[in-house]
């Protein structure tokens, strides 16, 4: 959650509506007072998180499960 300057998100609006609808919450404040809170749409995020679960689902059915030492050895791989 963070706090943002009524000044501030009426010039980057659409910005921080982009931060919004990838999950963030924005309280929006005015001489330090907290005003109004952005939060996203729980239906949305809901279909969204449903979504990501179906697709993993999906993937394990194709490839099947994977040892730990193969999570580890990919982790590895992505930080070089």
């Amino acid at each position: 959650m963070r706090e943002i300057q009524a000044s501030e998100a009426k010039t980057h609006l659409p910005r921080l509506l982009d931060e919004v609808e990838r999950g963030e919450t924005l309280i929006i404040t005015r001489h330090g007072r907290p005003i109004a809170r952005i939060v996203p749409e729980p239906d949305r995020r809901q279909t969204e998180i449903d979504q990501a679960i179906a697709n993993i689902t999906a993937l394990r059915k194709r490839t099947g499960r994977i040892t730990l030492e193969e999570l580890r050895s990919a982790r590895e791989e992505g930080r070089k």
